[in-house]
């Protein structure tokens, strides 16, 4: 997965993650899909090139603190639908420019940056309030730290998202999600 591509641009994403994410899109037509974690813009185009078709209108902010997206920006879908912040996405600037521009918006959020349990966690903490009711929050990679694999990762996204469903019970897991292994 480290060198899967999209458009040619690096994404890294499983393909299993995918298939269940865009079935996810689909279902839920968002305005709006918050994604933390730009790296290449890889993924950014990946959910762009799936959101047009459900909702033409549908903007992806990817929030990263390098810009490393140059080539993904001269693809017309990104043109069209991405918008990229460069900085922490827990930074208080950052936060106020996306809940200023999901503000009404039907919205979608994918956490995909540092997988540190603590990061994991302030954006679970920053970004839940902004997910419509009946739409997702994704946290990808829960299956490091031994869950199953890279058992020595340390405490990261799964951890956290215990931790946030044991303080949050408005949010349920979905593991209808989780039937393509991960």
């Amino acid at each position: 997965w480290r060198v899967n591509e999209w458009l040619g641009i690096l994404t890294e994403q499983n393909p299993n993650d995918v298939w269940i994410t865009q079935e996810i899109i689909v279902e839920t037509r968002p305005d709006v899909i918050i994604e933390t974690g730009t790296l290449c813009g890889g993924s950014a185009a990946l959910w762009a090139t799936i959101l047009e078709q459900v909702n033409p209108d549908g903007r992806i902010i990817t929030i990263d603190i390098m810009d490393q997206a140059r080539q993904a920006r001269r693809l017309p879908i990104v043109q069209r639908h991405v918008d990229f912040l460069i900085g922490s996405s827990t930074a208080v600037d950052i936060v106020a420019e996306v809940r200023k521009r999901v503000e009404g918006k039907k919205v979608l959020v994918i956490l995909d940056s540092d997988h540190s349990r603590q990061q994991v966690l302030d954006e679970l903490d920053v970004y839940s309030p902004l997910v419509t009711e009946g739409s997702y929050l994704i946290v990808q990679d829960t299956n490091v730290n031994g869950h199953p694999v890279d058992r020595t990762f340390g405490p990261g996204p799964m951890e956290a998202i215990e931790e946030f469903l044991a303080a949050n019970t408005n949010y349920v897991p979905d593991r209808w999600r989780e039937r393509m292994m991960f």
